[in-house]
């Protein structure tokens, strides 16, 4: 039999705030963390707007010698993971370290390094690469150093999936709990790509919004004059438990995660299906694991991204799944406030899933001003909402055609 899992602990670091509390309650006023990019010099650039993280101070966590090992990335990971299990109440140790698992991924890595040690390499040779420049970089190592930090030494693994990173890790630990590999996990996603590079590659593919001189309203999912996603980048963290074990050392359940869907397009390397077949496949997927109908989910932080064919395959993915209680649903996304954090986005949107259902709060859909006939859902416009919320869904759809679903319940022993 599968057992039971539960969520205990949450954390986060985005735009909106260097922790779960702070980026909660920006997210109910319906704030926006989206400005001028500071981090290199736009100028040249279509885009010039991002949502990056304000006032992040590593070393009040991180030594500095261990610094220079790592990218950005790393540590939004290390920082919201602490934040989760302080949440939680876990005590890692002796005990019960190999029975927890670390499923951390990043979408892209450290791009930052990567974009500044090549520089370094053409201009002055190969002996000024640091030694760290492969550690500091490659994805796994989000993973590794929370392992590293937190002692967790049972399963350890990193997912790669673009846009569905932060959900497919969550998922696969979810599945480590219920089948016996794991009693506890550390997981979700981590990002930080804002650079000269990254942001080049995504403006030639023409993905981003250009509403430069109104950053704030740029972000603006299902609205008719929706053009393109704004990058962000933060981290989000969710600490699962065995059910038994939990309840067993007093911990604070927040919710419980019931199912996990995954499916793959097969269609194209950047565009989904037209009328999002692969995205309802995946939400049908998770219905049927977490053994719930289409009528008992109250929500759904949708992957919403603010680009013209996104937004509309998502809306007839969720008609084709839900039917008429589609109308029922509040859909709602929140990268109109926090922007699109690509890996990160599933571990964020994750935890805001699960905050809407311990709290029975739903953030709001911002700057939806002028409706698209074709995406005629509730998208929970411009003020959030409080309502009863049973079950919430978390869509990530990515690159590739790789799409992924949570659902999260009240939790009931």
């Amino acid at each position: 039999m599968k057992r039971r899992v539960v969520i205990t602990g949450l954390g986060a670091v985005t735009p909106l705030g260097l922790d779960v509390d702070e980026t909660w309650h920006a997210l109910l006023e319906g704030r926006s963390g989206i400005g001028p990019i500071t981090k290199f010099d736009a100028t040249d650039h279509a885009s010039k707007i991002a949502a990056e993280v304000k006032g992040f101070d590593p070393e009040r966590r991180i030594d500095r010698k261990e610094l220079k090992k790592m990218d950005l990335f790393i540590a939004y990971a290390i920082f919201a993971s602490f934040e989760a299990l302080e949440q939680s109440g876990l005590v890692i140790d002796e005990t019960n370290a190999e029975r927890v698992a670390v499923v951390v991924g990043t979408g892209m890595g450290g791009l930052p390094y990567i974009e500044e040690y090549a520089e370094i390499l053409l201009t002055k040779g190969p002996r000024r690469v640091s030694p760290f420049f492969i550690p500091m970089v490659i994805a796994n190592l989000a993973s590794g150093h929370v392992s590293i930090q937190t002692g967790a030494k049972g399963p350890n693994s990193c997912v790669v999936t673009a846009c569905a990173t932060g959900t497919h890790c969550i998922g696969d630990a979810f599945r480590m709990i219920q089948y016996g590999d794991a009693d506890a996990a550390i997981a979700g996603g981590t990002e930080s790509t804002i650079t000269a590079l990254g942001f080049a590659g995504f403006n030639a593919m023409r993905a981003l919004s250009t509403r430069n001189d109104e950053p704030e309203r740029a972000s603006r999912p299902f609205d008719k004059g929706r053009d393109g996603f704004v990058m962000g980048v933060g981290a989000g963290i969710l600490v699962l438990e065995e059910m038994g074990s939990a309840l067993a050392r007093g911990a604070n359940v927040l919710a419980e995660i019931v199912g996990f869907g995954m499916s793959g397009d097969a269609f194209h390397i950047t565009a989904p299906p037209e009328g999002g077949t692969g995205a309802a496949q995946c939400m049908r997927a998770t219905l049927g694991d977490a053994a719930i109908t289409p009528g008992d989910v109250s929500y759904i932080n949708a992957h919403g991204t603010s680009t013209q064919f996104n937004d509309l395959f998502e809306t007839q993915a969720i008609k084709t799944v839900f039917g008429e209680a589609a109308y029922g649903l509040a859909v709602s996304s929140t990268k109109s406030m926090i922007g699109h954090l690509l890996g990160a986005a599933g571990g964020v949107e994750a935890v805001i899933s699960v905050k809407s259902v311990a709290e029975d709060k739903i953030p709001p859909t911002i700057n939806y001003e002028e409706p698209d006939p074709e995406c005629d859902l509730d998208y929970v416009p411009n003020e959030a909402r409080e309502r009863e919320v049973d079950v919430a869904l978390t869509n990530s759809f990515g690159f590739g055609g790789t799409n992924a679903c949570l659902a999260f319940r009240k939790f009931r022993p």
